[in-house]
């Protein structure tokens, strides 16, 4: 059974999601590894010896008691620290290498009669190009003919819904932090959607295809070293002021912690080691009492407005918020999107899939449909700027982009002058443009060939027939509406409507791409 599966590393937990060509998308259940509700795979690792190989894994881990173990022999929390400097040191394992241990063991679970043509994984922004050589690293000997890499936070707005050019307040309160970050995402206002970035292609290494990092922007973050573990602790340590927080107290805490998250009252049996059971009963408003008290708002409104001096350094005030994207299982916590709505009033929540939002949005991210090829230059239309007064190039399709495409890119076109009858289509193949840098490595030159920042353009030989309007234009006036795609034979196909007229375009084929 061929298909798309994406694979999200989770500080926490790790989400496992697979789609056929045609279905929706789920998450997969990997035995021994994945818990049941939610299907997710406990971000954790115990070694008894560095050379052990098949430690035990996810729930593996929590089921032999050992996820609160003090030690070198468990692994957690790692996610953070993969391709960032310096990293932790006392472990057993690197970051790295427990990482690809936890990914090299999922791989090695999936069911027998799933066979995936294209992977695709999320890396976080701040350590996006150090993250992305490790995952290159950890599956270059995976026998998977596509490989696409996506960022966290544009995966985690698709997977929610949000359109391209939206500015989002992603709210990620996992295991072990609490961040906010307020992005914007890639596309909109006649921009080209996000896509995910293509690594490998039947084979090939589309390291050096051309094709540009495309990422989230990033106009504010700020964290702390708060997460849902810290949160088990008040509990616990409210629960059993003097008693020790052993590791079935722990997990008890959190299994309060989760229950209240849905309902008023919450009911957890623990057996305290060496005596009788206890039963556990606590409510959502002894809760929050506990949450309060211990510092948790506090924290979120300096992290909060950290993030909006951010956006007020870029013009911007919290009315520019497009909408909120709680993600982790500590958004779950009713009080959180209580705060939300009383710090952000009017703007719009989607926490609708808090745990599967990244890996759902990064199945999105990808055609739907079997790639026949990636562009090697890709197209671009030439378009007047009326602030410039002067022409300028606006990329339709990247290099690097696959096709057949799984989206229109749309496209509304304005008249330049009074009295317009008609709009020109002049469409044009980007060029690679190499520049030379020399570095010296062990006091020996070295040159290095990189990609120019700037486009340069060859227009296509043979010019399209104008696009005729049914009204005369006014100049700065919208008349039509394109949509442009790239169908199974690498035909770059146009559609449209006059906007004013309210009739649609005779659909055109443009010419091939490549």
């Amino acid at each position: 059974m061929t298909g798309t599966l994406a694979i999200d590393l989770g500080s926490t937990t790790t989400v496992v999601a697979w789609q056929e060509p045609g279905a929706p998308a789920r998450l997969l259940a990997l035995p021994p590894y994945s818990l049941d509700a939610p299907c997710v795979v406990p971000s954790l690792l115990w070694l008894a010896d560095p050379d052990q190989e098949r430690p035990l894994l996810g729930r593996q881990v929590l089921e032999a008691g050992l996820a609160d173990a003090d030690g070198p022999g468990l692994c957690h929390d790692f996610k953070r620290w993969i391709g960032a400097s310096p990293s932790p040191s006392g472990a057993l394992l690197t970051p790295e290498q427990a990482g690809g241990l936890l990914l090299h063991q999922l791989w090695q679970a999936l069911p027998s009669d799933l066979a995936p043509d294209r992977l695709v994984l999320t890396a976080p922004i701040e350590t996006y190009r150090g993250y992305r050589r490790w995952l290159q690293a950890v599956t270059r000997d995976w026998s998977v003919p596509e490989l696409a890499l996506v960022d966290e936070p544009t995966a985690a707005a698709i997977g929610a819904g949000l359109p391209p050019g939206s500015r989002v307040l992603v709210v990620d309160f996992g295991g072990g932090t609490l961040d906010l970050s307020l992005v914007a995402l890639e596309g909109g206002e006649g921009r080209a959607a996000p896509i995910a970035q293509l690594l490998r292609f039947a084979g090939r290494n589309l390291e050096r295809s051309g094709q540009v990092l495309r990422c989230a922007r990033v106009i504010g973050k700020a964290g702390v070293a708060l997460g849902g573990r810290d949160l088990d602790r008040w509990i616990a340590d409210e629960l059993c002021p003097d008693g020790a927080q052993v590791p079935s107290l722990l997990r008890a805490a959190e299994g309060l912690k989760c229950q209240l998250s849905d309902q008023e009252e919450a009911l957890q049996l623990w057996s305290p080691p060496g005596q009788p059971a206890r039963l556990l009963r606590w409510d959502r408003r002894g809760l929050e009492r506990v949450l309060v008290e211990r510092g948790l708002l506090m924290q979120l409104d300096g992290l909060l407005d950290t993030v909006l001096a951010c956006a007020r350094g870029e013009g911007l005030d919290s009315l520019a918020i497009d909408a909120v994207l709680p993600v982790g299982g500590g958004s779950r916590l009713p009080l959180l999107n209580r705060w939300l709505a009383e710090r952000l009033p009017g703007v719009p929540q989607r926490g609708e899939w808090p745990v599967e939002a990244v890996a759902l949005g990064a199945l999105a991210l990808t055609p739907g449909v079997q790639l026949k090829d990636v562009l090697s230059r890709g197209v671009a239309l030439r378009c007047w700027d009326r602030r410039r007064h002067g022409h300028h190039w606006h990329p339709l399709f990247v290099a690097g982009q696959g096709w057949p495409t799984d989206q229109p890119l749309e496209l509304v076109l304005a008249a330049s002058c009074d009295g317009q009858r008609s709009l020109e289509l002049v469409l044009g193949e980007p060029l690679p443009e190499q520049r030379a840098e020399v570095v010296f490595e062990a006091g020996v030159p070295v040159v290095l060939r990189g990609s120019s920042a700037g486009l340069r353009v060859e227009p296509w030989g043979a010019p399209a027939e104008p696009l005729p309007l049914a009204l005369p234009g006014r100049k700065g006036e919208d008349c039509l509406r394109l949509r442009f795609a790239i169908d199974a034979e690498g035909q770059l196909r146009l559609q449209g409507e006059d906007l004013r007229a309210g009739v649609p375009l005779t659909p055109r084929c443009l010419g091939p791409v490549r």
